[in-house]
Formats: structure tokens, sequence, C-alpha cells
């Protein structure tokens, strides 16, 4: 037996590293290890036990064909082991045979460089399976799966170049096959190589596309989420708009009067002043307040604003907010509107006898640091990425714009509920 031990030590290596491998390759249906370890046990059993039968009459070519046999073993009976489809388990099988036929012919064909070859075909083996399982658990592995996912498009050249090997393998006697074509099985081996890296790669070029194009369609998604935003935003800012314009021709007329007043307190006619300011008390429009100096963010303010006196809210604003802005100044007057409309909804909701209240603090210092508070009720919450939980379906559009906002302005964005007390703060 002692003759036969390199031979055995062979079988030995190639068996259990050609299961490891398809361990690698295919994705188990079992977490239990020990039905994995017992299948590999009673296959190598059995190829041993063959194998050693031929070593005894130095037939190599039926060690060969054992071996194939064994592997068309391995690819029925342990099919139900594994959770891949039948076709995404031939490719790994035609895949692991590729691999095997490959090995077989480069440890045979390097062996010479080692001082024993019989123990250098063995040593060269373990080697070249070694790497190929490395290769995959580190690198290929997951790209792999892909590969599974699309087998229709790969199995082709996959089975081509089983049928070269095969092609070369069968019909003689081994050895002088080996040693006879170690040319064009180099080049094969080579070609093989390259024919997987090219599967690969393509696949890892082509997810690679998917997913900047995916990324794409998001931005773009998000740009006209804005845009459409933007447009009803801008709508409402028209009327919002008129009402200054309003607001501004009722100052030049008062002016005019001032002007009037001034003349008729100076030549002493003081009923027929009081009773001009009578009239234009009853018939002039009040000035709505200014509360910042961008037009468009005062406009929004305003209009909330104006909404929650009518509601009973109790407000407190306090904005700094230049008439030039970094940002779209309709863009943040869009995300102003929406974070005040969810503050008066919020305020709305209150059950009876808590105070409603939205306090707006917004300070210029390089960046504009913006804060909205308001009383909420204990059905107020955060999701787990720390963006509002809509009430129901169909809500938080308005914070979905704003998230769009923040992230394409580079902004921090943040929520907290505390005390009773609903706040928002975004750095822009």
């Amino acid at each position: 037996m002692s003759a036969h031990l390199p031979d055995l030590l062979r079988a030995l290596v190639t068996d259990l590293m050609l299961m490891l491998l398809l361990w690698t390759m295919a994705m188990p249906k079992y977490r239990d290890p020990r039905i994995y370890i017992a299948a590999t046990a009673l296959i190598l059993f059995a190829n041993l036990g063959a194998n050693y039968y031929f070593y005894l009459a130095g037939d190599y070519t039926a060690v060969f064909y054992v071996d194939l046999a064994m592997l068309l073993v391995i690819g029925i009976a342990l099919k139900p082991l594994f959770i891949d489809s039948i076709m995404q388990w031939c490719f790994s099988y035609i895949t692991m045979i590729n691999i095997y036929a490959a090995v077989v012919f480069l440890s045979y064909y390097f062996r010479e460089a080692f001082p024993d070859p019989a123990y250098g075909n063995t040593f060269l083996r373990l080697i070249f399976f070694a790497a190929a399982i490395l290769a995959f658990r580190r690198w290929v592995s997951p790209l792999y799966r892909q590969v599974l996912d699309y087998w229709h498009i790969y199995i082709l050249p996959a089975s081509a170049l089983l049928l070269c090997f095969l092609g070369h393998f069968l019909g003689g006697d081994i050895r002088q096959m080996l040693t006879d074509r170690d040319s064009p099985l180099l080049f094969l081996s080579l070609l093989g190589l390259s024919v997987y890296i090219a599967i690969v790669h393509s696949l890892k070029t082509i997810t690679g596309q998917y997913h900047l194009r995916e990324q794409k369609l998001a931005v773009e998604a998000e740009r006209e989420f804005l845009q459409l935003a933007t447009t009803g935003m801008a709508a409402r800012l028209q009327l919002m708009e008129a009402a200054s314009l309003q607001n501004s021709r009722a100052a030049h007329d008062r002016r005019h009067l001032n002007r009037i007043l001034s003349g008729l307190l100076e030549r002493g006619q003081t009923a027929e002043a009081a009773a001009l300011l009578q009239r234009d008390d009853r018939a002039g429009p009040g000035l709505a307040p200014a509360y910042c100096e961008n037009a468009a963010v005062n406009a929004a303010v305003g209009h909330y604003a104006g909404l929650a006196e009518q509601a009973g809210i109790r407000t407190r604003i306090e904005l700094d907010i230049p008439a030039e802005l970094k940002v779209d100044a309709l863009e943040l007057a869009m995300v102003v509107a929406n974070l005040l409309e969810n503050a008066l909804h919020a305020c709305k909701r209150l059950p009876a006898g808590r105070p409603p209240v939205i306090r707006f603090i917004c300070r210029h210092a390089g960046r504009l640091l913006l804060e909205i508070e308001n009383s909420c009720g204990s059905d107020a919450a955060l999701d787990a990425a720390g963006q509002p939980l809509a009430r129901d379906a169909g809500h938080g559009i308005g914070s979905k714009s704003v998230a769009a906002f923040a992230k394409k302005h580079d902004a921090e964005l943040l929520y907290r509920i505390e005390n009773g007390l609903f706040r928002v703060r975004l750095l822009v």
C-alpha cells in the first residue's frame, strides 16, 4: 500500500478540495454542518475505494473516469442539499468540472519542477484548488451569485469550455493525452481562466452601470419631486405676492395721507384731520408684517402666520433671512411652508386643554440655521431614519420634500420630539 500512498494522497486531496469548492460556489440549504460532513465522508470513502482498486492495476485512465463518474454522482445526489435552482446548479457543476480539468492538467504539467513529481503533483493540486476557493470566498462569491442569476447568458461559453476539455482528455490513455497535448491544454486552461474573468468582469461592469443608472433615476425623481412641489408653491406664492403688492400700494397711499394730515394739522384743522383718520381706518386694509428681507420666504411665513392667528395659535417668529441667498429662494420658501403647514396641522390636532404654540427662529451667519418648534400630541413619532412618521396613507409628502431639499443642498436636517414639543432644525 505504501507504493500507492502518493496516489491515494493525491486522490484524497482532489476529492476533498472539490467538495470544498462546491460548498463555496453553491448555496447550502441546511445550517447543520454535520449533514455536509457526512455527505463528504461518504463520497470520499466510495471514491477512494474505487481509485485504490485501479491504482493496484496501474490503470490511471480508469481512475480519471471514476473521478468523472464521482463528479456526476455529486451533481445528481447532492442537489437536494442546496437551494440553487436546477440550472444554477448545472452552471456551478460545469464550472467545477472546468476547474477540475484545468487543475489536473496544470498539476501534471508542472510536477517535474519538484524533486518527487508524485508528491509535487499532489502539492500543486492543493495549491491550485486552494487558490480557486480563496478567490471565490474573498472576491468572486458576491458577483458569482449574480452570475448564477444570469446563467442563461453565461452557460454557453462555460459548456463550450467543458466540451473542449473533454475532447482532449477522453478517448485514450490519460497520461499520454496529458503529455502529447500539453500545449493545447495549456492554452485551453488560460482560455478558461480568461472566460471566467471576462464573465465576472462583464457582470461587475453591468452591475456598476445599473447602480449608476438607478442613482441617476433617483436623483432625477427627487429633482422632479422638488420641481412639482415648487410649481405648487409658486401658485400659492403668486397670491401672497399679490397681497404684498397690495400692501405696497397701501403704504404708498399712506404716505400721501400723512402729507394731507400734516397740512391739516399745520393749519389747525384738527377736526378735519380726525375725521379723515377715522374714515381711512374703516376703509383701508392693514399692512402685513415684514418677517424678513427675503420676499418669497416672507410671503410664505406671512401666509401661515395668518392661518395660525385665525386658528388661535400663538406664534413667535424671529427671522434673519437676507434677500440674497446661496440657495434658491423659492425652494427655501417651499421648505418653510411645508414645515409651518405641518406645525399648523399638529397644533390643530392637540387635545383640549393643550395651548397650541408655534415658534420659528432663523439666524444667518454665513449659513442659515432654521428652527421650528410646535406643540404636538402623544401620537407624534419618528421612524427608524429619524424622519416624521406619516399618520395616514398619502401624508408625509411635505416631509419628503424637505428631505429632498436637504439632500440636494447637503444641508443638515434633524427632527426631535421631547416634552410634548416637536422640533426641526435645518442648517443650510
